[in-house]
């Protein structure tokens, strides 16, 4: 029921809207005269995009801003001991799901009760017809479930990946460079603008080194550490019997560590997945930002997609640089993410791709 909402012509409907929630992120970074942090505004721009792209809810921004807020706590206490008990991380988390909960079933009744002026199929547009075509009628209940694990799902991960992908381009201004030219290459950037009509779905999946910039942030900060799966038949590892019906946990981040394709496997080298090398084709389970098998993760595409879009919006139409003196130190848990945040100053460009300057910058005629 969930695959067609990331089936190709789904992901096509989407493009359009991602990169208008994109591009007004962007914009408001850009019209800040402060530095922002990067890792906390990407997860406002993750959330934005599930709730307007994925689910179409015409949600109001300051009703929006409160969502976020109580979503921030339902995350902030997943990982919690199961104790109830009056002030713990686990009865705020429940108290947090149940106002989501109303607040998504609220959305749901309106969306489905007014379903003028739509010009595209979101995802749980796709979601419900899908239950239907499987004889499957959803209940309310089993919308507000699944509108919610898209959400979760888009959220954290994509954020950090995103912070991931901002960092990598500061510390590495050539990387940020041949992207600009591979986008000038194929027509979609000129004079400092993307060309009307030029980010279709066939035209970013020919962006390849655009496709192993993403590839290789995944694999240096790939976002999650693991998964989990049931063992279906007793088998050996290394010597140890594995018994039928354990619970196993598959290590993504050591698996890129250590798999012998990949050389020098700390640093950030997106030419290690071009075609002269192509490190990621050597071995089946060596790179594997997104699980593996048959229960790999479903969002993979829209995910990649997402990111992908991000990168030419900030290759094409952004200058930003980092706003403290050292980049911050990463943690692993939940998600990776700078400890601190990551603490970036973007600026506002006019259509000569000359900085706009605001606020103190321009009171003091400061250049950049």
């Amino acid at each position: 029921v969930f695959s067609k909402i990331f089936s190709h012509e789904a992901l096509e409907s989407y493009l359009p809207k991602i990169q208008l929630v994109i591009k007004d992120t962007l914009r408001a970074w850009s019209s800040n005269p402060e530095s922002i942090n990067v890792y906390h505004e990407a997860q406002k721009l993750t959330f934005r995009m599930a709730i307007r792209v994925l689910l179409g809810f015409r949600i109001p921004d300051e009703e929006l801003g409160r969502l976020f807020e109580v979503y921030q706590q339902f995350v902030e206490n997943v990982f919690s001991l199961p104790v109830d008990l009056p002030f713990s991380g686990y009865r705020r988390g429940i108290r947090a799901r149940e106002t989501l909960q109303k607040g998504l079933e609220k959305a749901i009744q309106e969306k489905l009760q007014n379903t003028q002026g739509k010009d595209y199929a979101d995802a749980l547009d796709i979601l419900i017809e899908s239950g239907k075509e499987h004889g499957k009628e959803l209940t309310m209940q089993e919308l507000k479930d699944g509108t919610l694990e898209l959400i979760f799902a888009a959220y954290a991960t994509t954020a950090s990946a995103s912070t991931s992908l901002i960092m990598q381009l500061l510390k590495h201004p050539r990387v940020l460079e041949k992207l600009r030219e591979e986008l000038r290459s194929k027509g979609i950037l000129h004079n400092g603008c993307i060309c009307e009509g030029s980010l279709r779905l066939d035209n970013i999946s020919s962006l390849h080194y655009l496709d192993c910039v993403i590839k290789e942030v995944l694999r240096l900060f790939t976002p999650i550490s693991g998964g989990y799966r049931t063992v279906l038949q007793t088998f050996e590892l290394d010597g140890f019997q594995i018994p039928k019906g354990w619970s196993v946990m598959y290590s993504i981040r050591d698996t890129h560590d250590t798999a012998p394709v990949f050389k020098d496997v700390d640093v950030f080298d997106p030419d290690r997945f071009g075609q002269g090398r192509s490190e990621d084709k050597d071995g089946r389970f060596h790179y594997l930002p997104f699980g593996g098998g048959v229960r790999t993760c479903l969002g993979k595409h829209l995910a990649k997609l997402f990111l992908k879009a991000l990168a030419i919006e900030l290759a094409s139409t952004s200058r930003f640089e980092l706003a403290t003196r050292t980049f911050p130190k990463i943690t692993l848990v939940p998600v990776v993410h700078p400890v601190d945040g990551l603490k970036v100053k973007f600026f506002g460009l006019d259509s000569n791709q000359n900085e706009i300057l605001t606020g103190t910058d321009a009171m003091l005629g400061a250049t950049v």
